[in-house]
């Protein structure tokens, strides 16, 4: 949709707003309580301005149209105590007892930008963090009875938080017997044992001691905005940037993939065709201790958070950046290479649309098929604003799989794949959609006032009017539903799979920065380094609001349903490995409802009702028949009964015979499925090579299409 006209009138109603809202940050804050014993994480003002602009965009262009309340503050408050403490291991009942005192006044606090009491939570909270962790180190040498008969309890969300220190000491002595009895299962000494867990628990102890403001920020602001709506959100500024680089599938930078080892950076992956790639200087496993810009000073980046690190090695394409690499293999206290790049554009092709070609054996006949697999709805959408015109979309690099599909690898057939496709731009469902039908509405979308919008695809002609399938699950949601169900509405191809999320809602992607003219920006930044000044403190750059993504419509299909809740039904169904009653919008208390409204004009391409009927029979018939079909509906009971335990037993000797039963059934079943295939049995600890998976549900879905395919010839 095009927001430009929202954008405009917003700005111009929120800069009287943000006018007194920087200037409300001069004023003395509200006294942030303390917690002894920790050094306290405080908010700042740039985050207590955000705080109360989402609130009134929320207030006024949120789709629910709702008002802050005591009750969405006593909703937040759950929320946010949950997401720091969701397996109550760390906070105790008098804790809980003393943060009611929050319950009805964080609405007002949000909206006055007075963060202090969810910042005191959260300092209680990393109080309790840090004893537990210590606890957890004092205690790992003890001698622990393994042949006893008690039982660890690990989902402990619906049990009454600890009432005392002794209670919750056992529920971690608990916790460390098990993790040290998971490690004797699997054969190392004891000694080793200790060290492993020693080593895990002072590398929490670390990584917890390089929280800061933005993460409390972020965990509170996610509470928030999940109170009023599942995806209205807001990302703080380096989530909003990985966001960004998400939906455009490209980013700025070296080309390299970067975890945290042991306080160092490390390169896990080098991403072909990047700069890190053509140098042949780097490799994965190297480990980066220092970066400098250009000619500048290098800075040391060993104990930094990964955030950080990651904003020091990337920057604008063609600037200079340098590193300090030990190379994979030796010593850290070896002397460091020195690697100087040239940034540029990486494109992420792996998180791309991607082809290939399977062919399906049936009535003596072989049937290509192309497989088109699509992880996402993406558009690089700054590309495009700057008028680049070979920009990164779905739709364009779909066009060009679907030329060779067609021209060069001649497939009797394509089928769509979208399973776990969490969607992305609306503007891509409906680009992409274009592709398989000859001009016509793909979604209708409703607005906040009421107003319906129909979005065609104007664009003559089709890149693919042969046999067509999609193939979707429980987690293909918002643009993959879109497309799914204007395929199906079309009679375009038929929707193979389980019934999918069920995300109805259109978010709009708000820069908080771009609502403030430049003389704002300037005038928060000069009251933000006169705080720093004050603290002692360096100067800091121009602040960086973040982005909201607000919703701020529905869309419906064309024959007026919504997808909201209901997702989008398969024709041809299989069961779900995702349990329903726990992924998927309907499982979400703050989910807007399911509702119609009049389907718009639009002329089917055919009637597949008798053909899908056929197909669905053909189906059944084979299933009746098939081994990896009954194995799927036993694990898939397995699964639900597995995830009914809440506890497991800590007697070594029985633990160990129960993962060694469920080893002995896992290899039986696999050498079942092997058997059925023509293939050798494994034996015990023997892997499966990589070119013998078997993606069952996928090779179906092919023999539907297929079906489709014969059924059309006869």
């Amino acid at each position: 949709m095009e927001f430009k006209i929202f954008k405009q009138m917003l700005r111009r109603i929120l800069l009287v707003t943000f006018t007194a809202a920087v200037l409300a940050c001069s004023a003395a804050p509200k006294p942030q309580q303390l917690v002894d014993g920790i050094a306290n994480i405080k908010p700042d003002e740039q985050q207590s301005l955000v705080a109360r602009e989402v609130v009134t965009l929320i207030e006024n262009y949120n789709y629910k149209k709702i008002k802050l309340n005591d009750s969405i503050s006593s909703l937040i408050l759950d929320r946010y105590v949950k997401a720091l403490d969701p397996s109550k291991y760390y906070f105790l009942a008098s804790d809980i007892k003393d943060f009611e005192q929050f319950r009805n006044s964080l609405d007002d606090d949000l909206r006055n930008g007075d963060l202090s009491a969810p910042f005191y939570i959260f300092n209680v909270y990393l109080k309790r963090y840090n004893e537990w962790v210590a606890f957890s180190l004092q205690n790992v040498k003890n001698k622990f009875d393994i042949n006893g008969n008690d039982k660890y309890v690990y989902d402990r969300e619906k049990m009454p938080w600890a009432a005392t220190r002794t209670a919750l000491n056992e529920v971690w002595q608990k916790r460390l017997k098990y993790e040290l009895i998971n490690l004797q299962i699997a054969g190392t000494e004891q000694a080793k044992n200790v060290e492993t867990l020693t080593k895990r628990y002072q590398n929490l102890k670390s990584q917890v001691a390089k929280v800061n403001n933005q993460d409390v920020f972020q965990t509170l602001m996610d509470a928030f905005t999940e109170s009023i709506d599942p995806h209205t959100n807001y990302f703080n500024p380096t989530n909003a940037t990985a966001f960004n680089e998400d939906m455009a599938r490209s980013f700025d930078g070296i080309g390299a993939r970067l975890m945290l080892e042991n306080e160092v950076v490390k390169i896990s992956e080098i991403i072909p065709g990047g700069p890190a790639f053509k140098s042949k200087q780097l490799n994965s496993g190297d480990r980066i201790v220092a970066v400098a810009q250009g000619n500048g000073e290098f800075e040391d980046i060993i104990g930094w958070r990964i955030d950080n690190s990651v904003a020091k090695i990337k920057g604008p394409k063609g600037t200079t950046v340098r590193l300090k690499v030990i190379p994979a293999g030796q010593d850290l206290s070896s002397k460091p290479v020195i690697i100087s790049l040239v940034r540029e554009k990486i494109i992420l092709e792996d998180q791309s649309a991607k082809k290939s070609v399977k062919t399906i054996q049936q009535n003596g006949k072989a049937y290509k098929i192309g497989l088109i697999t699509v992880p996402a709805f993406y558009a690089d959408f700054k590309a495009a604003s700057a008028g680049e015109k070979n920009y990164k979309s779905t739709t364009r690099d779909v066009r060009l799989l679907i030329d060779t599909l067609k021209n060069r690898d001649k497939v009797d057939a394509i089928m769509m794949d979208l399973r776990a496709n969490g969607g992305g731009s609306l503007v891509e469902a409906i680009d992409l959609t274009g592709l398989f039908i000859d001009r016509g509405p793909v979604v209708q979308v409703k607005d906040l006032k009421g107003r319906i919008d129909v979005s065609e695809d104007t664009n003559p002609g089709v890149a693919w009017d042969g046999p067509f399938a999609v193939m979707v699950d429980r987690l293909s949601a918002s643009a993959s539903e879109i497309f799914a169900g204007a395929i199906q509405d079309y009679g375009r191809g038929v929707v193979i799979g389980t019934q999918t999320y069920g995300k109805g809602t259109v978010q709009s992607s708000i820069d908080l920065n771009k609502l403030l003219n430049p003389s704002m920006l300037q005038r928060l930044a000069s009251l933000i380094n006169k705080t720093a000044v004050v603290k002692g403190e360096a100067p800091k750059e121009a602040p960086q609001l973040g982005q909201i993504n607000l919703t701020m419509a529905k869309f419906y299909r064309v024959n007026g349903s919504s997808t909201q809740h209901k997702g989008v039904m398969p024709d041809v169904v299989f069961p779900s490995i995702y349990p329903l009653d726990k992924i998927g919008e309907d499982t979400e208390p703050s989910a807007l409802p399911w509702d119609v409204i009049p389907q718009s004009n639009f002329t089917p391409v055919a009637d597949l009702s008798t053909v899908k009927t056929e197909l669905v029979n053909r189906h059944k018939a084979r299933m009746e028949k098939s081994t990896d079909y009954k194995l799927l509906v036993q694990d898939i009971a397995d699964m639900q009964k597995r995830d009914k335990e809440t506890a497991i037993t800590l007697n070594q000797a029985k633990l160990k015979a129960e993962r060694d039963s469920l080893e002995a059934k896992s290899l039986e079943r696999t050498n079942l499925i092997r058997t059925s295939r023509g293939l050798p049995a494994l034996k015990k600890g023997e892997k499966v090579k990589k070119e013998e998976t078997y993606d069952f549900i996928e090779d179906e879905s092919m023999k539907v299409i297929v079906d489709m395919i014969e059924m059309k010839k006869a």
